[in-house]
Parts: structure tokens; C-alpha cells; sequence
């Protein structure tokens, strides 16, 4: 089984809890879904000010800014990241309260809307993709990747989830991740 990862930008918590009812996530132009059920315990350890999105249902919706995950989770492998850009310690970033803060959780956890710290934000939209392209090399080798990581492939994620950061601090917006087992 896998785990899908859509990293998106916007306005506010209320606005990116609500993609958890969009169908197929944040990209998606489908309807939101009726009478999903209520709120429940979060997967990655934290519990937020959980909100109960008011779905539309049977309407189109126009897609998020959004970038495909490529099955990099938002905490451990996003706080390696962080790391690795900013200096600093993993121990701080997922301390961050916005690190992996579930926002909204729905079919026992197998979806999810989880927070993406302000400080990776703010660090991959002034990164410069000569930084990104150096940040990949090591990053390919950290543990939470199993070895298995390209370097070159990690480089396009890297440059994809910069400018949807770069997007995202010119508006004024902040980085969700939707998470679907």
C-alpha cells in the first residue's frame, strides 16, 4: 500500500484543512465530498485545533497551487530537509508547532491535512537552485530515505516545492501537505 503526498499553499489553516474532502486532494477539480465524518486522533503525534471543514458538496472547485509529494512525508523527511537548509537541529523542527500539525483527519487517519513549518518555507523560497541542487546530495543519503534516493530526482522535487513555497510567501500563504494511505 502507499502513501500519496501533496504538498499545497494556502491563505489560511480553515482554507487547507477543507482540501481533505477534495477528492484525489489539493490538484483536484472534483466536488468535495457530503457528510464526511467528524475529526479523529492524528497520525504523526500531534493533535491541532482539528477543523471540521464545511464541504460543498456537488460543486467544482478551482485546484490548488500544488506539487506532487513524490512520497516524501512532511515530518521526518521534510524535518531532514529543513536541517540540512537552515542548520537548524531536527530535534528543533519537529518541536516547531507547525511541524506535522494535523489539521484535519478523516477514515482513521488514512487522510489527512498536516501543517509545513514557516521557517522551511521561508528557507526553500530564498534558496537558489544551485543550493537545492547541493541540499539534494545529502539529503539522498540521510536514513529516512532507506538508501534508496536519487540525488537528480530529488533536485526536481526540490526545485518544484521551492517555487510553490516562493508562490506561497509572495501571497502571504503558508505550505499544507495532504496525505492520503
Amino acid at each position: 500500500m502507499g502513501v500519496l503526498f501533496d504538498y499545497f499553499a494556502a491563505a489560511s489553516d480553515e482554507e487547507a484543512a477543507a482540501v481533505i474532502d477534495l477528492p484525489g486532494g489539493p490538484a483536484s477539480t472534483a466536488a468535495a465530498l457530503p457528510g464526511s465524518p467528524g475529526p479523529k486522533r492524528g497520525l504523526f503525534r500531534r493533535r491541532g485545533q482539528t477543523t471540521e471543514p464545511e464541504p460543498s458538496a456537488g460543486s467544482a472547485v478551482t485546484p490548488l497551487d500544488a506539487v506532487a509529494g513524490r512520497g516524501i512525508d512532511p515530518v521526518v523527511q521534510l524535518g531532514t530537509l529543513e536541517e540540512l537548509l537552515t542548520g537548524r537541529p531536527y530535534d528543533e523542527v519537529v518541536a516547531d508547532p507547525r511541524s506535522g500539525l494535523d489539521l484535519a483527519v478523516r477514515d482513521g487517519g488514512e487522510r489527512l491535512v498536516l501543517t509545513v513549518t514557516d521557517s522551511l518555507r521561508a528557507a526553500l523560497a530564498n534558496a537558489k537552485d544551485d543550493a537545492l541542487e547541493r541540499v539534494a546530495e545529502p539529503w539522498s543519503g540521510t536514513e529516512e530515505f532507506w538508501g534508496a534516493a536519487d540525488p537528480a530526482e530529488l533536485t526536481v522535487f526540490l526545485k518544484d516545492l521551492a517555487r510553490l513555497a516562493t508562490r506561497a510567501q509572495d501571497a502571504g500563504q503558508r505550505i499544507y501537505c495532504w496525505v492520503c494511505v
